[in-house]
């Protein structure tokens, strides 16, 4: 029972996470992009925090590895990723952009790599992370005549935001902290929310109150809500029963709910492009975790 548990956890997530590119599409047309972001973690934030606050003994960070481990994630993950993340789509469309984050997990172990070293990037590994990369460049679809705009900004604004987390996991993985996960992640969106509000008053974005219109409201409670505190909390569940290597495959489940939600939703375009660069990025992450693979396989029983 507890298996099938499992399995429905993480395709609620891969929904949940899928989904959250098409709410950022919709609320786009109602906010300035990283005031967006902002508003998504304020949302997030409350709502986490308030379940940490509730429902934790000991809620509250104590020790500077705390508050080191708050910076890399809000910091990074939260606040950098997801500015960058809500520009870049701009350009692109949820199905493109969701394919680009799913470099995140091909990125971390590269970053993890060259920081802490790390057995996966032999030399089949590292032609995987190229491999990946490349095939980011199939969904961009560069315009040597026009690299200052179109979907090659957006992906670039993207792979940078891809990179801000790689840095920001990794970086965790240095430090030791004094709570659980899931309080650390209501942490880090609070601060990662003042991040971002900050940056939108810096870049000069005009600052206004959430829209009321019902697609913006449905857009920010469900980017809020649902994709950001409710998901979270299912990833740091399932991360302590199936481990890192079969969550992250949530990541090359996104891509697919993304797109076709887009396409029926949206009505956005899905290219042969498209389709191949994810296709290529899945073989490079087939490739960087080979050994992986081949130990989920074997311990995989049939009946008889």
């Amino acid at each position: 029972m507890s298996r099938y548990r499992d399995v429905l956890l993480f395709f609620t997530l891969a929904l949940l996470w899928g989904g959250s590119f098409v709410a950022i599409e919709v609320g786009l047309d109602y906010y300035p992009p990283v005031l967006y972001a902002a508003y998504r973690f304020d949302v997030a934030a409350l709502a986490l925090l308030s379940y940490v606050l509730l429902t934790r003994d000991d809620p509250f960070p104590r020790t500077r590895g705390d508050l080191v481990a708050i910076g890399f994630s809000g910091g990074l993950s939260v606040a950098a990723n997801n500015a960058l993340l809500f520009v870049g789509q701009q350009y692109t469309t949820s199905g493109i952009a969701s394919i680009t984050y799913s470099l995140v997990p091909i990125a971390t172990a590269a970053v993890a790599a060259l920081w802490i070293g790390g057995a996966d990037l032999d030399a089949r590994g590292a032609v995987g992370v190229v491999l990946a990369f490349l095939g980011v460049g199939l969904v961009a679809q560069p315009d040597p005549a026009n690299l200052g705009g179109g979907v090659a900004v957006g992906v670039g604004l993207i792979a940078v935001g891809v990179v801000a987390v790689a840095i920001g996991s990794v970086g965790l993985r240095t430090v030791e902290t004094s709570f659980s996960s899931v309080a650390l992640t209501g942490w880090a969106m609070g601060f990662g929310a003042l991040a971002i509000h900050a940056l939108s008053l810096g870049i000069g974005e005009s600052q206004r109150l959430p829209a009321a219109a019902p697609p913006a409201l449905l857009s920010l409670g469900f980017l809020g809500l649902l994709s950001s505190a409710v998901a979270y909390t299912i990833y740091f569940t399932l991360l302590d029963r199936l481990g890192p290597f079969e969550i992250n495959l949530v990541s090359y489940v996104v891509p697919i709910v993304a797109t076709v939600a887009g396409a029926l939703l949206l009505a956005e375009p899905v290219t042969p492009f498209t389709v191949a660069g994810f296709v290529v990025i899945v073989l490079g992450f087939g490739l960087l975790k080979r050994r992986e693979i081949a130990d989920a396989a074997a311990g995989i029983r049939f009946p008889g």
